[in-house]
C-alpha cells in the first residue's frame, strides 16, 4: 500500500496558501487553483510545509489521503513552475498551426480539425522543415493540460504497423510485423 499521503509538502517562496472551510486556494506567479479537500482528510500547514493526516484507517481514507497530497503538490507545482506537454504528428502531410488560442490540426482527413483552447492552456507550434510538427501545451493545471493533450491525441491514435498520428514525445508504441510476402 502507497504512503504517498503521510509526505509532507513543501510551500516554496512566492507560493501563497489558503485553507477556508473544505476548500484549499494556491495562489503563485503563474496563476490561482483551488481545490475541494475530501471529508476525512485534514491539514495542518506550518513552517513552509503542509501535512495531511486521514480520520480512520478505512479504505476509503487511505485512498482520498494520497490522493489529496498528490492534488495539492500539482497545484502548488503547477503555480510555481508549470507543466508542458509536447504531441508529435507522425505521417506525410500531417500540419499543425495556431492563430492565439485556435489550434489548426491537418491530420488525413478531408477536412482540417479547428480546436478552440481554454485561455489558460498556452499552445505553441513547432515546424520544422524535415522533422515532424510538435504542438506544445503549457499551463499551470496539470489536470487540463493532460485533458487538452489526450482530446488531441484521441483525433488520430498511433497506429501499430507504420505509427501514424499524434503521439506524446517520447511515448513508446507498441509497433506490430506487417504482413510478409
Amino acid at each position: 500500500m502507497s504512503r504517498i499521503g503521510n509526505n509532507p509538502v513543501s510551500i516554496p517562496q512566492g507560493v501563497d496558501v489558503n485553507v477556508d472551510n473544505n476548500v484549499i486556494t494556491v495562489k503563485g506567479k503563474l496563476g490561482e487553483l483551488t481545490q475541494t479537500i475530501s471529508e476525512g482528510i485534514a491539514l495542518e500547514i506550518e513552517d513552509a510545509t503542509i501535512t495531511l493526516k486521514r480520520a480512520s484507517e478505512s479504505k476509503t481514507h487511505k485512498a482520498q489521503h494520497g490522493l489529496m497530497r498528490a492534488l495539492i503538490y500539482n497545484m502548488i507545482e503547477g503555480v510555481s513552475k508549470g507543466f508542458t506537454k509536447e504531441l508529435e504528428l507522425v505521417g506525410v502531410g500531417y500540419r499543425a498551426s495556431n492563430q492565439g488560442q485556435k489550434l489548426d490540426l491537418a491530420l488525413g482527413f478531408s477536412h482540417n480539425i479547428v480546436l478552440e483552447l481554454a485561455p489558460e492552456v498556452k499552445v505553441e507550434t513547432i515546424s520544422e522543415k524535415g522533422k515532424n510538427p510538435i504542438v506544445k501545451l503549457t499551463s499551470y493545471d496539470k489536470q487540463l493540460v493532460g485533458q487538452v493533450a489526450a482530446k488531441i491525441r484521441s483525433f488520430r491514435k498511433p497506429e501499430p504497423y507504420k505509427g501514424k498520428g499524434v503521439k506524446f514525445v517520447g511515448e513508446q508504441l507498441r509497433r506490430k510485423a506487417g504482413k510478409s510476402a
